[in-house]
């Protein structure tokens, strides 16, 4: 086979062929008397491997992956295998702390205005050294006043102070409370972050499924190469 026609099937470019044979994503092609590469049905196998793997490992790993076997590197090509398998459990951990933490959380107050540090501390029951201990922690991210260096809260700034308050009286750390606090950002709050978690959800349970496509691809290429 040529290039074009193990590009083809993918809707890649010839170029992109190359470029992965010569990154080790492919092995090896023999070439014609007059240096053009010949390709083979285990070509498309290792093709159809990577490009598997990418979806569900990401281009970097699946690459990583994809080198190591064709370099006889088993034991490495493996561990990156579990490495990325391990991320998506962590990943589902995160999810499922985040969930929980939801379901501890009484109805933050709409904030209006900007407030100091010493008010806040004030209506929260606790030390300035305490918000700024969670400022340190990317839990609070209270911008300054130019002019006198003060910590300035937004209504924002004082929402995901009051959630952390509430998360720590609920005996929660600051490094499970951090990737809440996070996704209450990203969503702009507490309320929209419903729809923002069920999306987080089902990127994971896509990945995990891409994870084993790919898998089922990778193994009918090692077991072509094996023959």
């Amino acid at each position: 086979m040529r290039p074009v026609d193990l590009a083809r099937e993918h809707g890649l470019s010839a170029q992109a062929i190359r470029n992965y044979e010569d990154a080790g994503v492919l092995p090896a092609a023999e070439r014609t008397a007059h240096g053009y590469r010949i390709y083979t049905p285990l070509h498309a196998q290792a093709l159809r491997a990577f490009l598997g793997l990418v979806s569900g490992h990401g281009h970097q790993t699946a690459t990583s992956i994809m080198q190591a076997f064709n370099q006889d590197a088993t034991e490495d090509a493996l561990r990156l295998i579990d490495e990325s398998h391990r991320q998506l459990l962590d990943d589902r951990r995160t999810l499922q702390s985040v969930e929980a933490a939801l379901r501890d959380l009484a109805p933050v107050p709409q904030e209006r205005g900007d407030t100091y540090i010493g008010p806040l501390a004030g209506r929260l029951g606790v030390r300035p050294a305490t918000l700024r201990k969670w400022e340190n922690a990317g839990l609070v991210q209270p911008r300054r006043d130019p002019r006198t260096g003060y910590r300035i809260y937004s209504p924002a700034d004082v929402r995901d102070a009051r959630l952390v308050h509430q998360l720590r009286r609920g005996g929660y750390l600051v490094e499970q409370i951090a990737p809440l606090i996070a996704q209450v950002r990203c969503a702009g709050g507490v309320a929209p972050l419903e729809s923002a978690l069920l999306d987080w959800q089902a990127r994971l349970s896509a990945r995990g499924r891409a994870m084993l496509k790919g898998a089922a691809h990778l193994d009918a290429y090692l077991r072509a190469r094996e023959l």
